[in-house]
């Protein structure tokens, strides 16, 4: 009964941000550009319409892509070959996570899909509803609820191994969170934390608050981590939602810096900055080491922009209009613009080589190269 509360909560929520959209501002109108880059569409492809949030995995330089209908595919990053094509038998609420041979996504009524070369091999009823896409990883598959509960199952038959289960606010947020690996390290968002947790028995091992939750009812206080987060090296940064950003050690287990920003997408970046776009869609880019502003540009306002891609000298941005915005990464002066099919950018732009994958609400699946 108490997943379940949450979980309406959570929908409640998504439904009250979803009837806050007419209210918004009109997406700023694009400038004329001059291309200061080359780049080019490699190969397009088409998975069906993605109206959940989607995560694309990237492994073995294959990209596992998933539509709202539970079409499940994986593509050869360089060429675009399909390489397989599954069902996962019901509308996702979750998806995709892969490590090369398993595939992961859960579908209506809370359930856990995995299939293998595009064959259902297991599904598992979960306790709660999922809108984190589950993270395949040491043959095992790992699954965070709006509950918050963690779960761990065996990628080869489904069997469970453990459960964690912590407590925290009841209003959860429904979109991707936090849910990623780092060496012998899981790394989950719990609230405004990032938790490391030990893979093997499902303990905490440290945690570290990026955001501070503040407001005088469960909706201002909702904080929740938003995927996906950047890791480099043994730091990994992540979003507040609508509260802040910051990078944590994840070695020790320590906060770096955090940052006020009211955002609610993903981050990107390297070794060198911090990318993200706020509520307004003002781009903020950070130096990783300190968190000192390195530049903002407000040129792309109320575009409605993806997480973004950091690659080679820019930094890539999807926006509502299924418009690819490649910006300098050193001053965000803006380099190039490539189009899709004219639908928004469903997930933060993916790399896998030399590769960049975007995929579209209207399934559309575009690989760029940059030259």
């Amino acid at each position: 009964m108490k997943g379940a509360y949450k979980a309406a909560l959570a929908c409640a929520l998504a439904t009250l941000l979803a009837g806050c959209a007419s209210d918004k501002p009109k997406p700023t109108a694009l400038e004329a550009i001059t291309p200061k880059i080359a780049g080019r569409q490699v190969w397009q492809a088409q998975i069906g319409a993605v109206g959940f949030p989607l995560a694309v995995a990237v492994r073995n330089e294959q990209f596992t892509v998933a539509s709202s209908d539970g079409t499940v595919a994986a593509f050869e990053a360089a060429t675009g070959r399909e390489i397989w094509r599954g069902q996962a038998g019901g509308t996702l609420t979750a998806g995709v996570g892969a490590d090369g041979r398993h595939a992961a996504v859960v579908v209506q009524g809370n359930q856990l899909v995995v299939l293998e070369a595009g064959r259902e091999k297991w599904r598992k009823q979960l306790t709660a509803l999922v809108t984190t896409a589950p993270l395949v990883a040491g043959e095992r598959v790992f699954v965070v609820g709006v509950d918050r509960a963690v779960q761990a199952f065996d990628a080869a038959d489904g069997r469970r191994l453990w459960s964690l289960q912590r407590p925290g606010d009841a209003l959860t947020l429904s979109q991707s969170g936090v849910l990623a690996a780092w060496r012998n390290t899981l790394l989950v968002g719990h609230g405004a934390r990032l938790v490391g947790v030990e893979p093997n028995e499902g303990k905490v091992v440290w945690e570290v608050g990026v955001g501070n939750p503040r407001g005088t009812n469960e909706v201002e206080r909702l904080a929740d981590l938003v995927g996906p987060a950047v890791r480099q090296g043994n730091t990994v940064c992540a979003r507040s939602f609508q509260v802040a950003v910051g990078c944590v050690n994840v070695e020790r287990g320590t906060l770096n810096w955090t940052r006020n920003n009211a955002g609610a997408r993903g981050l990107g970046g390297d070794a060198e900055f911090l990318f993200g776009a706020d509520a307004s869609d003002r781009i903020t880019a950070w130096k990783a080491g300190t968190g000192e502003v390195a530049w903002t540009k407000e040129k792309l306002l109320h575009r409605a922009l993806s997480g973004p891609v950091s690659a080679g000298r820019t930094v890539v941005f999807g926006d509502v209009e299924g418009q690819l915005h490649f910006l300098d990464r050193n001053t965000g002066e803006a380099m190039l613009r490539l189009p899709t099919d004219g639908s928004a950018v469903a997930a933060s732009p993916v790399l896998a080589g030399t590769t960049m994958l975007v995929v579209t609400r209207r399934g559309g699946l575009f690989a760029f190269r940059p030259e």
